[in-house]
């Protein structure tokens, strides 16, 4: 198994819990189901896939909804409030005494 499975496994896992494993019983329903010849038992696996699948999609749009809804935060000003720092010149000067 290359190294990019279980990070991918992982990273589905943490995002979406509940979709990523309504998936993973689907498809072990649905390879079993297969194998086995139990039609019903295929037909549920497959269903319950797309039903996680659905399930995610559903979240995805009303998560990019909500973002679309919240007012759009500004940490600073429009404008300084302070006058721009004066320019630094690269001569040198000799110190008074």
């Amino acid at each position: 198994m290359n190294a990019l499975g279980p990070r991918f496994w992982k990273l589905a896992y943490r995002k979406e819990p509940i979709s990523s494993f309504i998936v993973t019983v689907g498809a072990v329903d649905a390879v079993i189901g297969g194998v086995g010849e139990r039609w019903s038992l295929l037909t549920f696996g497959l269903m319950m896939v797309m039903l996680a699948v659905g399930l995610r999609w559903w979240q995805s749009q009303r998560r990019q909804a909500e973002l679309a809804e919240q007012p759009v935060t500004h940490y600073l000003p429009a404008s300084p409030s302070r006058p721009p720092l004066p320019m630094l010149s690269t001569s040198k000067r000799h110190p008074h005494r």
